[in-house]
């Protein structure tokens, strides 16, 4: 949550590390997101819908009087430094690796980066599902952009943001995380194509009952690029590719956002296992996102709820991504009476829950879901936290 302790603290921070006047300290709160349906399509082209929350990575930097770019994380130990001119490779387990992929990533667009920077960076819940790693990117972005006097509109930063991820470590992402955590708006459901790349903020209806996220950790920590998370991705490229050669449109990228919905209902058939689960998928979770944006805007909160219970089924089921945890966890949330509907937060092989639950039980919610969790979980209790949150605005620079 952004507080100005938590600025104050930050700004102390950077100032005794690295002598810098409180005059040219800036700071960045940049949010994390959830996603309430679009389960597993950003990368196939669908269609999604995304939350920033009021909880999120702050980075408080400054001007550096040389060409280097030097780092401090207020939860990871270790000094990251290098050149603009030489950021260096990925490290496995390196937390600056972010850093390294930001500078890259804005000179591979063609971006003059003259000036290095000092910064302290902040952020809980690393690898939790809630688009963390993107937030920390996102957060370098603008930091570098700002020292640099570089003018970058939000769609260029989410392509940005994204090769980070996709260039410099190897994921192939989507423009979920990027677009939720730079467009969102406070109490606004933000519905993205990601084909296009256009958005569109959805308010709360009037009618709408008053709500809150709660987040459930299941105490797994393992990072998306060790899991079948890119193995997902190339399935659902492969049963694309069956589809559009048999529909003879093999111009056509191998995804799944490309194939139309009339050529799956007339080759689906000829999909093998596990492919035929993967688009199943893709197109049941299309639908949703179609029903829930509608159910949003009308302000029915059980309708879009038992939309997101869905998707986390289809996600168990036909996508098979969810963790026994994860699992376990996400069935107490949804059997919680105030819960509207409950699903994995990310990609679901490790991390966190998402639900959207009544506003006035939320916090006896929380403390029965935890309870709950901690009977089936034992081992993983001690890091299994339920937190409620809100729904708050897009990345900000913070005065």
């Amino acid at each position: 949550m952004d507080t100005e302790s938590s600025r104050q603290r930050l700004t102390n921070e950077l100032m005794a590390r690295y002598g810098v006047a409180s005059s040219a300290v800036r700071q960045v709160f940049v949010p994390y997101r959830i996603c309430p349906l679009g389960a597993h399509i950003d990368h196939q082209l669908g269609s999604v819908t995304a939350m920033a929350i009021d909880r999120g990575v702050r980075f408080a930097y400054a001007p550096a009087p040389t060409r280097e770019v030097r780092l401090r994380s207020m939860n990871f130990a270790g000094e990251v430094r290098f050149g603009l001119d030489a950021p260096g490779i990925a490290r496995s387990g390196d937390w600056g690796n972010y850093a390294r992929g930001a500078v890259q990533a804005l000179t591979q667009a063609g971006h003059a980066l003259k000036q290095g920077s000092v910064g302290i960076i902040a952020g809980p819940w690393s690898e939790a599902g809630l688009g963390s790693s993107a937030a920390v990117g996102v957060a370098y972005l603008l930091a570098l952009e700002t020292v640099n006097g570089l003018r970058v509109s939000t769609d260029e930063n989410i392509r940005l943001d994204q090769a980070i991820e996709r260039g410099f470590l190897g994921l192939r992402n989507g423009i979920l995380d990027q677009s939720g955590i730079l467009l969102s708006r406070k109490n606004h459901l933000t519905l993205i194509d990601c084909a296009t790349g256009g958005h569109q903020l959805i308010p709360a209806a009037n009618a709408m009952p008053s709500w809150s996220i709660l987040l459930a950790f299941s105490g797994l920590q393992k990072s998306l690029i060790g899991t079948d998370y890119n193995r997902r991705v190339a399935e659902c490229a492969a049963a694309a590719r069956i589809i559009l050669e048999a529909a003879g449109r093999m111009d056509e990228p191998p995804l799944l956002g490309r194939v139309r919905p009339s050529e799956y209902e007339q080759f689906k058939g000829r999909l093998p296992a596990p492919l035929d689960r993967r688009a199943e998928h893709f197109f049941s979770e299309a639908d949703r996102v179609r029903k829930g944006a509608v159910a949003w805007a009308k302000g029915d909160l059980s309708e879009f709820g038992q939309l997101m219970t869905a998707s986390g089924e289809s996600s168990i089921r036909l996508y098979e991504c969810g963790a026994p945890p994860l699992i376990d966890l996400c069935q107490i949330m949804v059997q919680c009476p105030a819960v509207y509907g409950a699903r994995f937060s990310g990609a679901g092989f490790r991390g966190c829950c998402v639900a959207l639950v009544e506003q006035s039980c939320a916090s006896e919610a929380a403390t029965e879901i935890r309870a709950a969790y901690a009977g089936r979980q034992p081992e993983l209790a001690a890091d299994a936290a339920v937190v409620v949150c809100r729904s708050d605005d897009g990345a900000r620079m913070i005065e």
